[in-house]
């Protein structure tokens, strides 16, 4: 496994994350023990979960399979989204930031989240207070390091101008949606990040499996797939994408290496990338992830795939 640095932090994060949206799900706990173990062995450190995956189940397991090897892993989790139905069980507010880190930590069975992330922008609460609540759990020590998920530039830069001036801690990472097929963040957010050395975590980095190369056009997607119901990895199954993908199953065939470690090397190619995020549901997911590490793509190889991309 390599390692890079969160971001400006000295925080060391694995090149490849585990992504776990579907623990508690999909995925049971005895499963989920598996995956986690193996990919701690295989040193995977970054643990992405959020308190609204499977209802609070993926914490509660990450937590379980956690017991004996918390010091191997850097926890990330995420706050925003509705944890209830009344007014305050949702947003960014002091009110919801302080219930929900009991929570997730109550959850996840330990003192002290690594990285605590904003899920969204939340235009209903000042973002000054959001930033200072987020700056108090830092300073009780039940939060390490703190980061936004799906922030555009602006709100980004904005957050961390905020916590600048006041002299509280800052986003060292961003998440975002990025990958072959959705490159919209390089238009301005990878460049702010670039600029003010922000980490980049981008999820998603297979499409939801359309870059796994399991789909064929015209062909039914196989049985169980996210592709028999998922209109996420539906709408990239058009003629043109499916002609770029054939070009890229080659670019990968020819180097005797899969469509998915190739997908994972080319997020890597960026240096802003401090980790991808690549979720499992099965032990040969985590290895599959885990071989992309060791690819590094020669320039050449970068300029023939953005060839491909953008024929």
């Amino acid at each position: 496994m390599k390692y890079r640095n969160l971001g400006s932090s000295g925080l060391k994060v694995s090149a490849v994350g585990l992504g776990t949206n579907q623990f508690g799900g999909k995925v049971d706990l005895r499963t989920t023990k598996e995956i986690m173990n193996t990919a701690l062995d295989a040193g995977v450190n970054l643990i992405d979960t959020a308190n609204i995956y499977q209802e609070g189940r993926s914490e509660e397991f990450i937590g379980k399979a956690l017991v004996k090897r918390r010091q191997e892993a850097v926890i990330a989790t995420k706050f925003y989204f509705p944890m209830g139905e009344r007014p305050n069980e949702r947003g960014a507010s002091r009110q919801h930031i302080i219930r929900e880190v009991e929570e997730s930590l109550t959850r996840l069975n330990m003192d002290t989240i690594d990285l605590y992330q904003i899920h969204r922008w939340d235009a209903e609460t000042p973002l000054q207070e959001t930033m200072r609540a987020l700056e108090d759990l830092i300073r009780s020590g039940k939060v390490r390091y703190i980061g936004a998920s799906n922030f555009s530039a602006w709100q980004l830069t904005h957050a961390n101008a905020i916590a600048e001036l006041k002299d509280w801690s800052k986003f060292v990472s961003i998440q975002p949606h990025y990958h072959m097929f959705e490159r919209g963040i390089e238009d301005e957010l990878l460049p702010a990040c670039e600029y003010f050395n922000i980490g980049v975590l981008p999820y998603f980095p297979l499409a939801g499996g359309f870059l796994t190369g399991k789909y064929e056009e015209g062909e039914s997607p196989p049985e169980g797939s996210r592709g028999e119901s998922s209109e996420y990895v539906q709408s990239y199954m058009t003629p043109e994408n499916f002609q770029t993908l054939e070009a890229l199953k080659e670019f990968a065939r020819e180097r005797d290496r899969d469509l998915n470690e190739l997908a994972i090397a080319w997020l890597l190619a960026r240096p802003q990338i401090s980790s991808v995020i690549s979720g499992a549901t099965k032990v040969e997911h985590v290895q599959a992830n885990v071989n992309a590490v060791n690819w590094e793509l020669s320039r050449e190889e970068i300029e023939e795939i953005e060839g491909i991309l953008s024929s």
